[in-house]
């Protein structure tokens, strides 16, 4: 992953806080990132994206890092998730039609035992608890279940009409309130075993997939469901999951993860950072300036409606938006075909910590660095797979056998076991994806059809020359050198 780093950080000090703590690991657990796929069949671990260090979150994880095996991105994405929870739906931005509240979702993807998703959650938390102890307390939950069960924690009054009687008899209705429903509508749900929501979205009927969608999309959440009165308007609700790579994987297959709901996320890949034997400890006089500036962002936050994109921010978001609207196939593209939106919310995060309500290009470079490393931790995660398992099998099939195979020929490479019409969808998604063609040969009867695998789709050579496009200049009229989140953001440390 290339990462564009907007005014150039001091070497001295990306050299000597982030990078050497992740290679003192890296090199222990896994060959290095730019060997990896070519030596191992492993892909590349992302790049760290040292452009989204910045502002009042950034410079916190940078002064703690050495201190804690956290990884650093870790800690950054949970902290911008809980910093926009926090504040409430006052800010946002416009889409067309569309209102963007700075409520966000991140799935921190980490093996069990090297992780750390625990540990930089308890570093972006201490952070959060000490700038607003009562949202903390009050507004961080877990427990996801269930889409009836979300709702009623951010619940509307409720309301029922009873009869107005006289002498036994119904002589009118009366509007009855019995319940008094939730005024704080702000929820932070940190999900640490999110393979067991996962899971609950697969049975049958329930119905949690789509609410945490309406969260997402607008806020507004309701469900058809008969014995279920509750409902919400202007719901605030941001998740933190965490779960391994192996068992996200594996659930993908039996939830609607690929269709729309995953692509909500910010996935991001996790590790250890080093190896401290006997844990870490951080001064608490180097945290408090820390505090001090999230507070303060917080108040001003809390004051901003309308965000909008200045101008120095308008010229990088024309020269990258064709780029984040390149459609990738496949399971990669089920995480990052929301990519302006996400880059857009993060981008707001970044401004109101600089305590600003327009968006700068330093705030838009900081997001697109932190979104490049969401599109290579799903590559790392995913690889080439569809996420639809029949066609990753026909299209593997396809890929061996240059000269095609046959309708029939497919159908026996499931034993005949293979539903027809699931078979007609992975074919149909394979076309509609670039990954394969069908021809139609003459029998002396009904054309029979032959299947082959392409060498390449639209979508990925359209991605792969945006990415080999060279990137915005920090002195280009575009993105001039000028603004800055922080100036000594990548300064040498004392």
């Amino acid at each position: 992953m290339k990462v564009r780093t907007g005014n150039a950080p001091d070497k001295r000090r990306t050299d000597a806080v982030i990078p050497a703590s992740v290679a003192s690991v890296a090199a222990v657990e896994r060959p290095p990132s730019d060997e990896c796929e070519e030596t191992t069949g492993v892909p590349a671990w992302p790049e760290c994206p040292t452009a989204a260090f910045v502002g009042p979150l950034g410079d916190y994880v940078l002064d703690i890092e050495q201190h804690s095996e956290a990884d650093p991105v870790g800690v950054l994405v949970q902290g911008l998730a809980g910093f926009g929870n926090a504040l409430n739906r006052s800010p946002f931005f416009d889409v067309e039609a569309d209102r963007h509240h700075l409520n966000i979702y991140v799935l921190l993807a980490g093996h069990t035992a090297t992780g750390r998703k625990g540990l930089s959650w308890g570093q972006a938390r201490r952070l959060l608890a000490e700038a607003d102890p009562d949202w903390a307390s009050t507004k961080v939950k877990s427990g996801l279940s269930s889409g009836e069960g979300l709702i009623w924690d951010v619940r509307d009054p409720i309301e029922k009409p009873e009869p107005l009687r006289e002498n036994g008899r119904v002589v009118g209705y009366q509007t009855v309130t019995t319940d008094p429903g939730v005024s704080d509508k702000r929820l932070l749900l940190v999900e640490t075993e999110f393979a067991r929501v996962l899971k609950a979205m697969g049975r049958e009927g329930n119905t949690l997939s789509t609410v945490i969608r309406q969260a997402w999309d607008s806020g507004e959440l309701r469900t058809l469901t008969k014995n279920s009165p509750a409902s919400s308007t202007g719901a605030h609700i941001s998740i933190i999951a965490h779960v391994p790579p192996e068992e996200l994987r594996r659930y993908l297959d039996r939830t609607d993860v690929s269709n729309g709901f995953l692509n909500r996320f910010l996935l991001v890949c996790v590790r250890r950072s080093k190896c401290l034997p006997e844990g870490g400890a951080v001064d608490a006089a180097v945290v408090a300036p820390h505090v001090r500036r999230l507070r303060e962002a917080l108040d001003f936050g809390r004051r901003t409606g309308r965000m909008e994109r200045g101008p120095d921010a308008r010229g990088l978001w024309f020269d990258m938006y064709e780029r984040l609207t390149a459609g990738r196939p496949g399971a990669i593209g089920a995480v990052t075909s929301r990519a302006p939106a996400q880059v857009m919310r993060l981008a707001c995060l970044y401004a109101l910590l600089d305590q600003s309500a327009r968006v700068g290009a330093a705030h838009l470079r900081a997001a697109l660095s932190l979104h490049d490393y969401v599109e290579a931790s799903a590559a790392f995660v995913f690889g080439k797979t569809l996420g639809n398992p029949t066609a990753d099998r026909i299209h593997a099939a396809l890929r061996e056998r240059p000269a095609g195979l046959t309708r029939s020929e497919i159908r026996d490479l499931f034993q005949k076991h293979a539903v027809r019409e699931d078979v007609d969808a992975a074919l149909r998604a394979l076309a509609e994806q670039g990954l394969a063609t069908v021809a139609y040969e003459p029998t002396g009867g009904r054309f029979r059809e032959r299947w082959s695998a392409t060498k390449a789709t639209k979508a990925i050579k359209a991605h792969d020359a945006a990415q080999s496009a060279p990137e915005v200049s920090p002195s280009s009229p575009s993105s001039p050198s000028s603004p800055s989140l922080h100036d000594e953001a990548f300064g040498e440390r004392a």
